[in-house]
C-alpha cells in the first residue's frame, strides 16, 4: 500500500465517490501510548481519559481493528493501567525508552508488518510521547488521527499547546464518538450497535 496519498475515485457500481480522506477501518490500526499505573494519576483528567480509552478500545475491537500498546521504562512508571489491561488482557505490551513510538524498532516492525495507512492515537503525555509520535508517523509516511479526548498530560495548558502543535503539522484530530463512528460508516448493523451502547 503506498502511504499518505489521498486520491478520490468513482465507484460505478455503488455510485458514489470514494475520497480516502474518510478514515476505513481495513486501513487503520489502533495505537495506545503508555497509559501506566505510576504516571497516570498525575496526569489532568484522567478518569475521564481512562473512561474514554476504554471505549474507544472496546469500539475498535468491536470494529476488528488491531490494536499496539506501549510502555515507557516499565521498571520506573510500572505496568498499563488495570482499567485498559482489563479490556485487553492477551495484548502484548511493547516496551521502550524513547518518547516517540517510532524510534523503538520492535514497535515499527509490527506496525510495518500489518501494512496500515491510517493510526488512531490515543495516550500520555500529549506534549511528549504522543507528540513525537505522530510527528515520527508522519515522516514515516502514516497519517496519525490524534483522538482528542483520549490523550492528556500532566498539565492542562500542555495538552491544549500539544494538540494546537499537531494540528498545524496536519495531524488529524478527532473525539472518541467521532472517530468510532466514522469507521462505523453504517447504521443498523451488529457493530453500529454494540458502538452505540457504548458511547451512551
Amino acid at each position: 500500500m503506498q502511504k499518505g496519498i489521498t486520491v478520490a475515485t468513482w465507484d460505478i457500481n455503488q455510485g458514489i465517490q470514494d475520497n480516502q480522506m474518510r478514515i476505513n477501518k481495513k486501513h487503520t490500526v489502533g495505537l495506545i501510548i503508555d497509559i501506566q499505573e505510576r504516571l497516570f494519576p498525575h496526569i489532568h483528567r484522567n478518569e475521564k481519559i481512562a473512561a474514554n480509552t476504554r471505549i474507544l478500545i472496546e469500539g475498535l475491537k468491536a470494529l476488528e481493528i488491531p490494536l499496539l500498546v506501549t510502555q515507557q521504562y516499565t521498571k520506573g512508571l510500572g505496568e498499563t493501567i488495570p482499567g485498559i489491561t482489563e479490556v485487553l488482557p492477551d495484548q502484548q505490551r511493547i516496551e521502550k525508552i524513547s518518547f516517540s513510538c517510532c524510534d523503538e524498532p520492535a514497535f515499527m516492525k509490527e506496525l510495518n508488518q500489518l501494512d496500515k495507512e491510517y493510526v488512531i492515537v490515543t495516550g500520555i503525555e500529549a506534549h511528549v510521547c504522543v507528540l513525537q509520535t505522530t510527528l515520527d508517523l508522519i515522516e514515516n509516511g502514516f497519517v496519525p488521527v490524534v483522538v482528542e479526548d483520549c490523550v492528556s498530560s500532566r498539565k492542562k495548558r500542555d495538552h491544549r499547546v500539544a494538540i494546537d502543535r499537531m494540528r498545524k503539522e496536519g495531524i488529524i484530530i478527532t473525539t472518541c464518538e467521532s472517530i468510532l463512528f466514522e469507521l462505523c460508516r453504517y447504521a443498523g448493523t451488529e457493530t453500529f450497535k454494540q458502538i452505540s451502547m457504548l458511547v451512551k
